[in-house]
């Protein structure tokens, strides 16, 4: 037995084993002269893959079709939040397969890698590519999907054409091989540590509370409370204890290190900062479910209601424990959130600080999605650029629904054009990335958190017309960032503008 297919069968009891002897018998084979069994287990844990990955359903599907196509096979899905379940035919057989997740996340890397692979896998076959249509593949792409015994010729390759090399075809493509880069895909460990991910929150959470209308020390607490709970938020989760006990235990200690900041602060050397009573906020808002949020309204948007509205009842659920944590807390130490006050800063001086606060806000929810720094920086841009006309929009009296939904239409727009221009070859293939990696990171900072705390905070204190005030103003925001990225991928996207 393979010592791919013994590590696969130990870390997935929850799909089917590689070892099964329809699959073990294909294993060396062609891919294309595999049987169906060997197939459809390609087809589908490239599904899984998407999924666990925090695709959307109707991404996932399309990534399963696009890996059916060259084996001339079609595949019918049911794609859930954290399940799917595939029938794959030939024309003559037909197979069909059941997946269950443990649980779900997000890893717009693998998103990334996957559809790259996709790519890959189609050239290799000899069929329509979207970013290698010249029969070229980035070089560091390759690093990540050739096999062993090809890297060294690879390289070389890659040393004398630069960029782009070509992608030998001659030996035809196993089942082995593909189930190995796929392998070499799913063990990819997370790109950062424990300690950056908690300096990212910190920063973004740091920013997000600048953009509400925080001032210095709103700033401070928000860094250092965020910054400790998504470091414990790490861990436990590394130890896969269930995630909506963790996002309690998370949210708890960072609202009592902000709090407990500034109350220091106060009874040190800066007295003020005692009045900085709803900065603890801030310091929550690293763990809003912005991407299952926006993809829950996209499935919604392509009638995949199944998948939309499991993942909504996901986004609810994880919003209800985080400020559930919050209000008690609120209540234990005797806080009273009443809002920011006013900052006072110059026009000019305010838009350039909310550019300087949107890039870093949205580069640090990438890195939390586990992002490359390249496509943290292109989202950082694209947030820059939407996130800071949105609130100069309000400013001048454009309703924050509306604003949020110009804001995501441009977002969506902007990425698109970005992966157009990879399409075109006016930038390297590699840099091709998933619009919904740079699509989503920008807008979730766009999410309004402090609102959906606000409502449950007046719930609390059974203040039904406060907690129901502050809960539709929440609602139309949400409702109105999907529905413009939504806008914007029927702008460009022939799939998207017709029922198919």
């Amino acid at each position: 037995m393979k010592k791919n297919q013994q590590a696969v069968r130990q870390f997935h009891t929850h799909d089917i084993p590689l070892d099964m002897e329809d699959i073990e018998r294909d294993w060396n084979s062609p891919v294309r002269e595999a049987g169906i069994a060997a197939k459809s287990s390609i087809i589908v844990r490239v599904g899984m893959l998407a999924l666990s990955a925090g695709s959307s359903g109707f991404h996932v599907r399309d990534m399963m079709h696009s890996m059916a196509y060259p084996l001339h096979m079609h595949v019918r899905a049911d794609v859930n939040l954290t399940d799917i379940e595939a029938t794959c035919t030939d024309g003559k057989e037909r197979i069909t397969e059941v997946i269950n997740l443990p649980s779900t996340g997000v890893n717009t890397e693998r998103i990334w890698l996957l559809e790259h692979f996709i790519d890959w896998f189609n050239m290799r076959l000899g069929v329509g590519t979207i970013y290698h249509s010249q029969g070229h593949i980035s070089n560091t792409i390759i690093n990540e999907l050739a096999t062993t015994d090809n890297a060294a010729k690879l390289s070389a390759q890659a040393a004398k054409h630069g960029t782009r090399i070509h992608m030998p075809s001659e030996k035809p493509l196993t089942v082995a091989e593909v189930h190995h880069h796929l392998d070499l895909l799913e063990r990819r460990k997370p790109l950062y540590t424990p300690w950056f991910s908690a300096l990212a929150s910190a920063v973004a959470c740091a920013c997000f509370v600048f953009l509400l209308g925080g001032a210095l020390f709103d700033m401070l607490g928000a860094f250092v409370g965020a910054g400790l709970g998504q470091y414990v938020r790490r861990k436990l989760m590394g130890r896969h204890i269930n995630q909506f006990v963790v996002v309690f235990i998370a949210v708890s200690i960072a609202a009592l290190a902000c709090t407990g900041l500034l109350q220091l602060a106060g009874h040190t050397f800066y007295p003020p900062a005692l009045l900085h009573s709803t900065a603890y906020i801030g310091s929550m808002l690293f763990v809003v479910p912005g991407f299952p949020m926006i993809t829950g309204g996209m499935d919604l948007a392509k009638v995949d209601v199944q998948s939309g509205v499991q993942r909504i009842m996901y986004v609810l659920t994880i919003i209800l424990m985080a400020t559930l944590a919050g209000w008690m807390v609120a209540e234990i130490i005797q806080l009273n959130p009443q809002g920011f006050e006013p900052q006072g800063l110059n026009p000019v001086v305010l838009c350039l600080l909310r550019m300087a606060c949107a890039f870093g806000g949205v580069w640090g929810f990438s890195v939390l999605f586990n992002s490359p720094q390249r496509m943290c920086c292109i989202a950082g841009l694209i947030g820059l650029i939407t996130d800071t006309l949105r609130l100069e929009f309000v400013d001048v009296g454009l309703p924050m629904e509306f604003g949020a939904f110009l804001a995501a239409l441009l977002a969506g727009l902007l990425a698109s054009a970005w992966r157009s221009l990879v399409r075109h070859g006016k930038l390297p293939s590699h840099l091709g990335y998933p619009r919904i990696c740079l699509s989503v990171p920008s807008i979730v900072i766009m999410v309004p958190g402090l609102y959906m705390y606000r409502s449950m905070y007046y719930l609390g204190q059974l203040n039904t017309l406060g907690a129901l005030d502050w809960g539709f103003k929440a609602f139309m925001v949400v409702v109105c960032l999907p529905l413009g990225l939504i806008m914007a991928r029927v702008i460009t996207d022939r799939s998207w503008r017709h029922d198919e």
